[in-house]
């Protein structure tokens, strides 16, 4: 199987509304900062392919105006997945391993300030029997947290910590939209505070992908990815056990992550207790997980732009084999109400 490396990664700075910029202007000092960490040109990539969702813009085939900020002349490769960003990397990492590209440039972006994201999300729901009921993101992953705390698995005290250390983390990353120490918030949707959920976000994220040689051309310290898989649970919540993930378990396991230990791990958890669910998936509670750094970005509870999210995991762990600061990691990227969609990644950096 040919060898497939992130080269380069790059994204905007978080912010709660750009409203003074269109989706255009937020992502093409994005798209130029990695293309200009590789050398290449937009003209130079083989393979292009961007993750968004219309419906937080409100209007149809709205992913055709961000192409502006490719430049879609003269005509290229392109290809577009109306889900997060980690989901078009997947696309772009299949094109390259059959052949058919040799770079590939993957980009995602969302504007969650223009609407009301929490309803927009109610839209992913079954229309017949529970998107009637309106229930939204923040309501579902409250019940979610409930039946983890039900079980025993979790309490109130633990979902705070979870939140205290993601955003100390993210003191340390300049493109975080909340740094430093959050306090535990106002009670929203039993037993989650506003600490326990992320903020609206607007922002863009993109990454550059080679193969083999070119990889190692293109930049000192290629992330290879050494696995990656997705899988999907039912869509009804109501017919799941909401205290855990076998679809992030699967998916890690085809992608090789039991294979050995990580030093790193960059979890797409939106809310406290959505990491719950994916260290017990993962084996990361424990020993077992002593020595894996969760979230050093500060994750999702520092900075969520909806379709670009999970694609920013990718790019942190990426990132960090690169610097230097990581040997072996995990990525994992979530869509759908009480992670129901999950991809996993597994990066490795060249061997010394």
């Amino acid at each position: 199987m040919r060898e497939v490396a992130v080269v380069a990664f790059g994204q905007s700075r978080h912010v709660r509304d750009s409203a003074e910029t269109s989706e255009v202007e937020m992502l093409m000092p994005v798209l130029h900062d990695v293309l200009a960490r590789t050398g290449l040109t937009a003209g130079e990539i083989d393979f292009t392919c961007s993750g968004s969702a219309d419906y937080l813009a409100g209007r149809a085939f709205s992913f055709t105006m961000a192409l502006d900020g490719v430049g879609a002349w003269p005509p290229i490769s392109e290809s577009h997945v109306e889900m997060d960003g980690a989901w078009a990397l997947y696309e772009a990492w299949v094109k390259i391993l059959t052949g058919e590209a040799e770079t590939a440039l993957v980009y995602a972006y969302g504007k969650s300030s223009p609407g009301e994201v929490r309803d927009v999300l109610t839209r992913q729901l079954d229309p017949y029997y529970l998107a009637p009921l309106w229930p939204d993101s923040v309501a579902l992953a409250a019940l979610q947290a409930r039946a983890l705390i039900d079980a025993g698995l979790t309490d109130e005290r633990e979902l705070a910590g979870i939140a205290a250390r993601s955003r100390a983390a993210a003191a340390a990353n300049p493109y975080a939209q909340l740094r430093g120490a959050v306090p535990v918030g106002e009670p929203l949707a039993a037993p989650l505070r506003t600490g326990d959920c992320p903020p609206v976000s607007d922002g863009a994220a993109a990454v550059v992908l080679a193969a083999g040689d070119t990889a190692r051309r293109l930049t000192e310290r290629p992330a290879w990815i050494r696995g990656l898989d997705h899988r999907i649970e039912a869509h009804s919540p109501g017919v799941r056990d909401l205290t855990d993930s076998p679809s992030t378990r699967l998916a890690a396991e085809r992608a090789g992550y039991f294979e050995r230990p990580v030093d790193t791990a960059e979890l797409h958890a939106p809310f406290t207790s959505q990491e719950v669910v994916l260290r017990r998936a993962l084996d990361l509670g424990g020993t077992a997980g002593a020595d894996v750094r969760i979230n050093p970005s500060g994750g999702a509870l520092a900075a969520n732009p909806v379709m670009a999210a999970g694609l920013i995991r990718i790019g942190e762990a990426a990132a960090r084999i690169q610097r230097g600061e990581s040997e072996r990691a995990l990525a994992h990227a979530t869509s759908g109400p009480c992670l129901q969609q999950n991809l996993v990644a597994v990066l490795e950096g060249e061997a010394r």
